[in-house]
């Protein structure tokens, strides 16, 4: 009775193991302050509260780029577990930054992703995002450039009277070969800091900025397809955010509501806004608590067991 007795203990207690090992968490990427320090990782149970990992000091540095900055940092898991980051690593290259990790704990050797070196006029590479899209086993990274003279004219005020930023993109499978650079979204504004999500019904949700400056917008709109290969309309909702200026949208699903959380960056302070229905959004900024100084990041959900190992690697 005895060895029965150890045995169902034996095997509950690793049940109890597994399980807790595979429930899912939230983490979120971002960087603080001018983004000289690098990437800082944050965690949640419940996508409301959450709080810094390594108290609060960044877990890797930035080494490329004309400027050295770990900005807007976006991470993606592939269908091999392994998770990859872009970011922005300069104001005016046309490069972004890319690294691979295992375990969020150690990561590859940074690259430049020579993404707009084809352009030569091309002022910037801003706020790259990644995307992995099951149905066509690619990894999508989409990110803002201006390039004067090439999109339509739109109204700037004297401080931002350069940027007429649209969105850009390649695909890769492998993150060693990647697809031509094309043009993503093209709307009738100047756009920047788009972020995609596939919905529960399969449908793609993509959260853009409308960032014209004259008049002033500055917020959140949304846009669905479909189907991904054939992009996004560029008929977009009414902005899904306040009277306040939003960037740095990042969409996540919990349970029945999408969050979709943004930098208030006159404010100084996170915000977010949910939906039950995709089409009527709710502002719970009030409701939500991010560590002190957090800056346009990404939220993405993992198994537990890759928070329980960061946790414990960065007590040490």
């Amino acid at each position: 009775m005895k060895k029965r007795f150890f045995a169902f203990l034996s095997f509950f207690i690793l049940l109890s193991v597994l399980t807790a090992q595979s429930k899912k968490v939230y983490l979120f990427s971002y960087f603080m302050n001018n983004s000289e320090d690098g990437l800082h990782l944050a965690y949640s149970y419940d996508g409301l509260k959450w709080t810094a990992i390594n108290g609060g000091n960044a877990i890797m540095n930035p080494t490329v780029g004309e400027d050295k900055l770990i900005r807007d940092p976006s991470v993606c898991q592939g269908p091999d577990k392994k998770f990859h980051m872009v970011w922005t690593s300069s104001w005016h290259d046309r490069i972004i930054g890319y690294a691979s990790s295992d375990d969020l704990i150690h990561w590859s050797k940074q690259q430049a992703l020579p993404v707009m070196m084809d352009e030569p006029k091309a002022l910037n590479c801003w706020a790259p995002e990644l995307f992995y899209d099951s149905k066509s086993k690619l990894f999508y990274i989409i990110w803002a450039t201006t390039i004067p003279g090439k999109h339509s004219y739109v109204a700037t005020s004297k401080s931002e009277k350069q940027w007429n930023h649209r969105i850009y993109y390649v695909t890769t499978s492998d993150f060693v070969t990647y697809s031509k650079t094309k043009i993503f979204f093209d709307p009738k504004f100047s756009a920047i800091d788009a972020a995609i999500i596939q919905d529960t019904n399969k449908d793609y949700i993509m959260v853009v900025k409308n960032e014209n400056s004259n008049p002033p917008e500055k917020n959140l709109r949304i846009t669905r397809t479909n189907d991904l290969s054939q992009g996004f309309p560029t008929e977009v909702s009414a902005p899904i955010t306040g009277n306040y200026w939003a960037e740095g949208p990042s969409p996540l699903i919990i349970g029945k509501y999408m969050y979709i959380y943004f930098d208030k960056y006159r404010d100084h302070k996170y915000g977010a806004v949910r939906s039950l229905d995709r089409e009527h959004w709710e502002d719970v900024s009030e409701s939500i608590s991010f560590p002190q100084g957090t800056r346009h990041g990404t939220a993405f959900t993992v198994e537990n067991k890759y928070l329980k190992a960061l946790l414990k690697y960065y007590a040490q």
